[in-house]
């Protein structure tokens, strides 16, 4: 039956028990100490291999945020490629691998291919067996001093990405340091906006002065 008038309200269900369904987040700082926790037990476990997996540098997307580099999915075939890594071997050493994604630029290819080969140049490849050492793994010396702390080449953490503003000659610094443009964009907008303004404003004064000398 439709309401039409003022009638009862049919089938009201208002008085639910919300106190027993609501969530709050009283635990943040416990669950922050604890995820913190867990990441150390997780490193020191799985020592001396790096936590992360190492990902390339991407720009991010749209005109507002592409001035910005942030690490990506994973490197693209082309750029594994060029760094002499086989696609099927990166992710066993710690690379993460994304067939989808294609190179749009030379500088992001070439950054990311240099980012590659620093770290296999410092890799440190654990033989399967120490009977019988491949080509690529790292001799028994090389895995003792890795397994002590002894070594520079011991990548443990992965490569962090920052973004530093590169001030490239004949771009930036053909203005000087001083000059401050939202400044002086907003006086010229003040000062087309105000024009009318000012110029009845001279016109009166002027009529003034003219009277008062008569």
């Amino acid at each position: 039956m439709a309401i039409k008038h003022n009638q009862q309200i049919q089938k009201n269900h208002f008085r639910k028990d919300w106190q027993r369904r609501v969530r709050v987040h009283f635990d943040q700082p416990g669950k922050k100490h604890s995820r913190r926790v867990a990441r150390q037990e997780k490193a020191v476990k799985v020592a001396p291999r790096p936590v992360d997996k190492l990902r390339p540098v991407v720009r991010c997307p749209t005109i507002k945020y592409n001035r910005r580099v942030r690490a990506g999915r994973g490197f693209s075939l082309a750029e594994l490629k060029a760094a002499g890594i086989p696609r099927k071997l990166a992710p066993t050493i710690g690379i993460s691998v994304d067939p989808r994604r294609q190179n749009l630029s030379e500088e992001s290819l070439k950054a990311n291919v240099e980012r590659l080969k620093t770290f296999k140049s410092r890799l440190i490849l654990f033989p399967r067996s120490s009977k019988a050492i491949k080509n690529g793994e790292a001799s028994l010396e090389e895995v003792k001093s890795a397994k002590e702390g002894k070594t520079t080449r011991l990548v443990e953490t992965a490569f962090p990405i920052s973004n530093k503003v590169v001030i490239e000659e004949g771009k930036l610094s053909d203005f000087p340091a001083t000059e401050d443009a939202y400044r002086k964009l907003r006086v010229a907008r003040s000062d087309a906006r105000l024009v009318g303004k000012r110029d009845k404003r001279a016109k009166a004064k002027a009529d003034e002065d003219a009277a008062a000398k008569k």
